[in-house]
């Protein structure tokens, strides 16, 4: 069976990127806008950094860009309501908040992708899911 593991500086990270995430959560609940928004820069660099060091395994890669994007749509979005701009029209019924869909559906993108064209032309592959 095959195995795969994560060296543990790689998994503190992994585990200091979850704290940096509830905290930029915990400040968008509470309307604390400078710790939602400072907490936005570590959790986002980690993410990335997490994403480039999983590119050899594209299951990894395709679910750290996933969140990656997710965390980015997430920001937009607390950024958003903190500024008021959320409800404001782009046009027809769009509203800024509804921006935040772009990262939010390209992530679901990349899953799609690994899902549905990458894995079955990869059978063989190891999965890591």
């Amino acid at each position: 069976m095959d195995q795969y593991s994560i060296p543990l500086k790689y998994r503190k990270m992994e585990n200091l990127h979850i704290v940096f995430w509830l905290l930029k959560d915990i400040g968008w609940c509470l309307i604390w806008q400078p710790l939602g928004i400072i907490m936005i820069f570590p959790t986002l660099l980690i993410s990335i950094v997490i994403a480039y060091r999983t590119r050899g395994m594209m299951s990894e890669l395709c679910h750290n860009l996933a969140i990656t994007l997710w965390i980015t749509a997430n920001s937009y979005w607390m950024i958003s309501e903190f500024l008021h701009f959320d409800a404001r029209i782009v046009f027809g019924t769009v509203t800024y908040k509804h921006l935040a869909l772009i990262p939010f559906l390209s992530g679901l993108a990349c899953l799609i992708y690994y899902y549905a064209i990458w894995h079955p032309r990869h059978p063989d592959e190891v999965e890591t899911m």
